[in-house]
């Protein structure tokens, strides 16, 4: 759809603006630069590439699981940031996630794969990039995008867990449109999407829908603020699938504020 896409002009724009909101947020925070998580994947790639425009210290931490990650995102994830020559480490989270699974008493995690296990693979990075932040005294730069946010696809207090959110304002659709302005490479733009929690998942089959649909419909109810059948309609799509996105967005809007508190005046 022509909303989603981006003019040299967009791009040239937004480039900008998230440079200066990245270096403005470091400054007011008084941080010495700012932390974040490399998958090798294009959102998260995106993100230190704007960080690295912005002349801000960036240091990238990759966590790695055994048998989980692919050992290419991990030598992508490395290969980007030599190019970008920003210091980073590697922590494998086998030793973390085996402890857990020994010390926590209510076990059967194999079948619960989908929820409380893979949520708690998130907020160890969480932990992890927090703790080297706080050492570094950094910020965390978070890669979620819009599309994500909206339908709630990130852990609560895991990949949701960050400080600032330089991508949270762009669909994903248009964080390609990005990765390619700013110089990602191909290989990295055109790897299928994946949060890494389990062998084998991707998100868009996690979601059941492809991004670019996806994007279409967000766009269409969140920007347009078109009904379920309008958004149909102009899609093209079943009013079902309409359906289940927008389902996907209420039952989320938790993930996406502050916890309530009760006002006892």
């Amino acid at each position: 759809m022509e909303r989603l896409l981006l003019s040299k002009k967009d791009l040239r724009r937004i480039h900008s603006e998230i440079r200066k909101g990245i270096y403005d947020k470091i400054g007011d925070a008084k941080a010495r630069g700012a932390v974040i998580g490399l998958s090798g994947g294009i959102d998260s790639s995106v993100v230190a590439k704007l960080a690295k425009d912005a002349k801000v210290d960036v240091f990238g931490l990759l966590m790695p699981e055994t048998g989980v990650t692919n050992p290419s995102d991990v030598e992508d994830a490395i290969a980007f940031a030599d190019k970008l020559k920003i210091d980073y480490e590697v922590i494998e989270l086998d030793r973390i996630l085996t402890s857990v699974r020994n010390t926590f008493p209510w076990h059967g995690f194999e079948r619960n794969m989908l929820g409380g296990w893979g949520n708690v693979k998130a907020r160890t990075r969480m932990t992890l990039l927090y703790l080297t932040a706080n050492l570094d005294k950094g910020i965390v730069l978070g890669t979620g995008n819009r599309t994500e946010l909206s339908l709630g696809y990130f852990t609560k207090y895991g990949d949701g867990g960050v400080d600032y959110l330089p991508i949270g304002g762009l669909y994903k659709t248009q964080v390609r449109q990005l990765a390619k302005y700013v110089g990602v490479p191909e290989r990295i733009i055109q790897k299928t999407p994946t949060a890494g929690l389990w062998l084998g998942q991707t998100d868009e089959e996690e979601i059941g829908l492809k991004y670019r649909r996806i994007d279409e419909i967000l766009s269409c109810l969140l920007d347009r603020m078109l009904s379920v059948s309008e958004t149909a309609k102009k899609t093209g799509l079943p009013k079902s699938t309409v359906r289940k996105i927008k389902k996907k967005v209420d039952e989320s809007r938790h993930k996406r504020e502050m916890p309530e508190i009760i006002n006892f005046t």
